[in-house]
């Protein structure tokens, strides 16, 4: 395979991500984003990727065929890889698993029993209801028993980020902190196909485009010609304090899943509770109470919990098209990008596809 030059317009996890593989496999690459100089910490309003918490629903996923699973399935497989080269002394990434879903009905009950059945082989079983096997605090509401997936689970974004960019100056990945304002066709036979205008006024010039800007993408597809509308919605992120007691996190999952939220310990009476549930850009007070009270499932050590720190950002979901966005929009002109929830669970797949467009590029 030919290398090409390669522009990556987005640092998320799939940005970065992308950029990393392609660099790997003897590309030419920049990444380009003005988020690249900015401290990866959490507070207030994030990138998606930063105010995520990086939970891997991949084997509990619903469907059990169609682009969508494949895509997890390729990228649980992936992401083992992923981790054992990324991690380092200075930034260790690991899996954390399992993941827990509790169900909420007799239907959900029942659409999870046949999950379990169908999925032994892939780490998945059934849990009886009202069981509780923790030996310190207690779960939320089992009544309707739920699912335990022993490959499904996180991965903290913040270490992630940080591995990824020690990763990115290893393979000479060009890093760019600015923002590109428009992307041309070029007019010239003797440049490459691609012209980037930076902010600052450079111009840089590439053989292939990678867009994995979320949100940002549409302005700078709409003057190609390209209309790839996504819609943003906010996910929230409690960090809450517990009453310390003498309880603990035994018998606790990596990730407890109740109501569609995100119950995940990580410190002695440290909790982070969190969901993508609501559109718009702004968040709102009494949907974060609500999201606490895990609609009336809450354990009293939950509700009496305090807030020590709570963060918020925008996902970008695609608008009447299935999520996410991976499509050669024309030659060297690639979208990686509206992943919703799922963009640190199918960074290690989109990056791959995207290297597939292009190896089938450089062969043709």
């Amino acid at each position: 395979m030919t290398a090409s030059t390669v522009a990556i317009i987005g640092a998320g996890a799939v940005g970065a991500g992308t950029a990393w593989y392609l660099a790997k496999h003897g590309h030419q690459v920049r990444l380009i984003d003005p988020k690249l100089d900015q401290p990866i910490n959490r507070s207030g309003t994030l990138p998606g990727t930063t105010a995520s918490l990086g939970v891997l629903m991949g084997h509990v996923f619903r469907r059990s065929s169609g682009r969508a699973w494949r895509l997890r399935q390729h990228s649980m497989t992936l992401w083992p890889e992923w981790v054992a080269e990324l991690s380092s002394q200075e930034h260790p990434l690991k899996l954390n698993t399992p993941l827990i879903q509790l169900a909420s009905s007799e239907a959900e009950a029942t659409l999870m029993k046949q999950l379990a059945e169908q999925r032994q082989h892939l780490g998945l079983e059934l849990i009886s209801p009202n069981s509780n096997p923790c030996m310190g605090r207690s779960w939320p509401n089992t009544q309707h028993g739920g699912l335990i997936s022993h490959q499904d689970g996180y991965l903290d974004p913040i270490l992630l980020q940080k591995c990824l960019r020690a990763a990115l100056q290893e393979q000479g990945v060009q890093q760019i902190q600015e923002p590109v304002v428009s992307l041309e066709r070029s007019s010239s036979v003797k440049q490459k196909q691609w012209r980037l205008q930076l902010a600052g006024g450079t111009n840089l010039h590439q053989e292939a485009v990678v867009i994995c800007a979320a949100l940002g993408s549409e302005a700078l597809l709409e003057p190609l010609g390209h209309s790839l509308p996504m819609t943003p919605v906010l996910g929230q992120v409690l960090d809450l304090e517990l009453i310390s007691d003498q309880h603990n996190w035994s018998g606790w999952p990596a990730v407890l899943v109740s109501h569609g939220i995100n119950l995940i310990p990580h410190g002695p009476n440290q909790i982070w509770i969190g969901a993508t549930l609501e559109p718009g850009v702004q968040p709102i007070a009494s949907h974060l109470k609500a999201m606490q009270h895990l609609e009336g499932d809450a354990p009293d050590w939950l509700e009496s919990a305090t807030v020590k720190n709570q963060w918020h950002g925008l996902r970008a979901r695609p608008v009447e098209r299935p999520a996410p966005l991976l499509e050669k929009l024309e030659p060297g002109l690639i979208v990686a990008t509206g992943h919703y929830r799922n963009g640190v669970l199918l960074a290690p797949a989109s990056a791959a596809w995207v290297k597939e467009q292009l190896t089938h590029e450089t062969r043709s």
